[in-house]
């Protein structure tokens, strides 16, 4: 097997969330979000662990992007709060929360490290939600004046920034399933905040293109990797369906200027896409410096037959209520092992196969492995270390694979672990720790895993160790 070596110029970064890491929940005049509000509620996540305290970022930064430095990467992607630089979600910034992250930033310079600044990851200003949320046209307004506020604070200093992390999960999860905040389960208003959504990354992108034009542009999409159970025509048509509402809703506007028609069809039953003005579409489809991938597993699917008992293993959490709106006739099968602590299939193929798809059909758009990683109930060792040897194996994979594509022709220029310390993975509180650096919640000090030190050689050689 030959080495595997990476070019001059690929990126090596980590990546964390507000929500997840910073804590200080009610510190400096920070606002509640939707996060807030859904951990506190009784039943909401595992054993009702909330974002109050996290790992502690907020007062520990300096020594977390010290951990950035030492680990040798170049990039380092986190994400801005809404609510801590803007309370409500309208109005002045809170200029404590400014300063915050103009802190961060400075000093990811200083050490050199690219910022790679998220405007949106998943916490609304509790404000905002109440006001009836993404569902709502106006909330894609009140997105674009935040970005103008916050890009106009930070200005150029800023790398890269980045409109949306993930908008499937807030769209779907928190507006279909009910398994992430605000925990609604109304299938048609979770349509109308895909659009919205994408409405917001447009608007807001075409204002950073105009206030920081040096900086990069992107999004960030957990794009699915959907295969058909067989190779029947309905099982197909089943990973077509799933594909549209996972993929192609969010790609469509976003690259293309158009929702496609099928999806259109699928779920017309559901909403008659009124939300959708003139212009709107077009306005979506801001050009992109780089695309974002998040990837983690593969999704297994086929057409239901109305009888038997209906598998719902989609991986993203259990509810009574479906993510996936218009599609009651469709099921989610389990997938053969090995599982990450998530129940996740771990399958790098998958990884390949999805960037050489985007490379074929966006073929001059530039991509960024912006999350990859795997929870694993790590072990500490009687003498302090952590030798979590399943999550280097993942790592070296998926990397491997990223490598493939590349070979193939894929233009990915960086690659972006989940996550650099173990944080609150949302619905499942504390439980699940995906970092490369452990934090002992009790006391927050942070200790290097096996798979931290492997990851330095490979950012500091280019060799996949």
């Amino acid at each position: 097997m030959s080495e595997v070596v990476f070019p001059e110029g690929f990126v090596w970064g980590s990546a964390t969330a507000a929500y997840q890491i910073e804590g200080a929940a009610k510190e400096d005049g920070r606002g509640p979000s939707i996060w807030d509000t859904y951990s506190h509620t009784p039943g909401r996540t595992l054993n009702g662990d909330t974002g109050d305290v996290a790992a502690d970022h907020y007062h520990r930064w300096a020594d977390d992007l010290d951990q950035v430095a030492a680990l040798g990467l170049g990039a380092y992607r986190f994400s801005i709060a809404w609510p801590r630089v803007q309370p409500g979600g309208s109005g002045a910034l809170n200029q404590a929360g400014v300063d915050f992250y103009s802190r961060l930033v400075d000093r990811l310079l200083e050490l050199g490290i690219r910022p790679v600044a998220t405007l949106y990851h998943w916490d609304l200003p509790q404000e905002l939600e109440d006001a009836g949320g993404w569902p709502a046209r106006d909330t894609a307004a009140r997105f674009a004046d935040y970005a103008e506020k916050i890009v106009g604070s930070l200005g150029d200093r800023v790398h890269t920034w980045t409109t949306f992390n993930e908008p499937w999960c807030s769209a779907y999860l928190g507006y279909a399933s009910g398994v992430h905040a605000p925990g609604r389960t109304e299938p048609a208003a979770a349509l109308a905040a895909v659009h919205h959504l994408n409405l917001a990354h447009g608007l807001a992108g075409r204002v950073i293109r105009d206030l920081a034009p040096a900086a990069q542009l992107s999004v960030t999409l957990n794009l699915h990797v959907i295969r058909p159970a067989s190779g029947s025509a309905a099982d197909a048509d089943a990973a077509r369906r799933i594909d549209a509402l996972a993929n192609r809703a969010f790609l469509g506007p976003m690259l293309d200027g158009a929702y496609p028609a099928d999806l259109l069809a699928d779920t017309a039953a559901v909403t008659d896409w009124s939300f959708v003005r003139d212009g709107d579409e077009a306005t979506a489809a801001v050009p992109l410096d780089v695309l974002g991938v998040n990837y983690y597993s593969t999704t297994l699917v086929r057409a239901w037959d109305g009888v038997s008992p209906k598998s719902d293993s989609d991986g993203h959490g259990r509810s009574a209520h479906s993510a996936w709106v218009g599609s009651e006739q469709v099921e989610f099968l389990p997938q053969p092992g090995p599982y990450t602590a998530m129940g996740w299939n771990i399958e790098p193929a998958g990884l390949t196969e999805l960037l050489l798809r985007l490379h074929r059909e966006y073929p001059d758009q530039p991509l960024m492995i912006t999350e990859n990683g795997a929870a694993f109930d790590d072990v500490v060792s009687p003498d302090g270390t952590i030798h979590d040897d399943r999550r280097i194996d993942y790592l070296h994979r998926h990397i491997a694979a990223t490598h493939d594509a590349m070979a193939a022709g894929a233009d990915v220029r960086g690659y972006f672990v989940w996550s650099l310390l173990d944080n609150f993975e949302w619905a499942y509180g504390y439980d699940r720790r995906f970092g490369i650096i452990r934090v002992d919640y009790e006391t927050q000090q942070r200790t290097w895993k096996d798979s931290a030190h492997w990851y330095r050689r490979l950012t500091t050689t280019n060799r996949l160790p």
